[in-house]
């Protein structure tokens, strides 16, 4: 589904887990590139050391060849300068009409450089394509993609995110289960105003069963529901999938995570690679669904 990939690489653990999970994630008729960002600009202006910068960009391909070299694929190499990570990998991505954004999540690497030091907000929240995030140690226990699942709610995001579940389980031989965290309605927690309140036990019960049957009538998708935070439910239930996928109502996945979205409390805590969905990566699939044959569509 996925066929034009960029990897963000920097020279520790995160990098390494990035390019495994990329791998997985890359259609077979796709390609690879590695990218490394560096502090300059793509754009030298007035003033500015030319030979520091091709040190600069000598260096950053002789870490990504190094890391090609090391992950055995075959992967163009994108050396880019820029004020901070974030902005140099956003850049990239549009530039080259990348359609997912690969990154790792060890805290020292290159998510953890995005959300303490990149103040480029406004350039994130624009991003072109779907992002990745590998959890820390990944290249150690990749694992095929044999169950994808799904953080749903009914909402169109994460319809989204089920039809993209639904693709790359085509292409892996995989099976699709969906999630919902359900909390129960406020006047049935006996809030102000509010009607005297019901067993909880009962009524959590009540609406984990309902949330099963909405997932279960979805077809061909194993239903799962828990009461709880969202954030919190969807990492235990990670902990069972080989991919969680979740939808995003910004344009950006990484500006949602430095303000701190579930996004932002799974990046940093699902045990399984996380695909979070930018509005921006639906569009180009609406479209493409629009123009299909409705039998073909219904068919689905």
């Amino acid at each position: 589904m996925f066929k034009n990939v960029i990897v963000g690489v920097d020279d520790r653990q995160g990098g390494r887990d990035a390019i495994a999970l990329a791998k997985e994630l890359v259609a077979k008729d796709g390609k690879l590139a590695l990218a490394y960002v560096h502090l300059g600009d793509q754009r030298p202006v007035r003033g500015s050391s030319g030979a520091f910068q091709e040190s600069e960009r000598q260096r950053s391909l002789d870490l990504l060849a190094d890391a090609r070299d090391e992950a055995e694929v075959q992967a163009e190499l994108l050396p880019a300068g820029s004020p901070s990570v974030g902005r140099g990998l956003h850049e990239l991505a549009e530039s080259k009409g990348a359609d997912l954004l690969v990154v790792g999540s060890t805290s020292h690497g290159l998510i953890g450089r995005v959300l303490m030091g990149d103040a480029t907000r406004a350039a994130l929240n624009g991003a072109p394509c779907a992002v990745a995030i590998a959890p820390t140690g990944y290249v150690e226990r990749p694992s095929a993609l044999s169950e994808i699942g799904v953080g749903y709610d009914g909402s169109s995001e994460s319809v989204h995110a089920l039809s993209v579940a639904r693709e790359l389980a085509a292409e892996h031989g995989a099976r699709v289960s969906a999630f919902e965290a359900i909390s129960l309605p406020a006047y049935l927690l006996g809030g102000a105003g509010a009607p005297a309140a019901a067993p909880i036990g009962e009524e959590i019960g009540i609406l984990v069963d309902d949330a099963l049957e909405r997932i279960a009538a979805l077809g061909e998708v194993e239903p799962h529901a828990a009461y709880g935070a969202p954030a919190e439910e969807l990492t235990l239930y990670g902990a069972s999938v080989d991919l969680l996928i979740i939808g995003s109502r910004s344009y950006g996945p990484i500006g949602r995570i430095v303000h701190g979205s579930v996004a932002d409390q799974l990046a940093r805590t699902a045990r399984c690679p996380l695909l979070v969905l930018t509005r921006a990566a639906r569009e180009p699939h609406a479209s493409a669904e629009r123009g299909r044959a409705p039998e073909a569509v219904a068919s689905r």
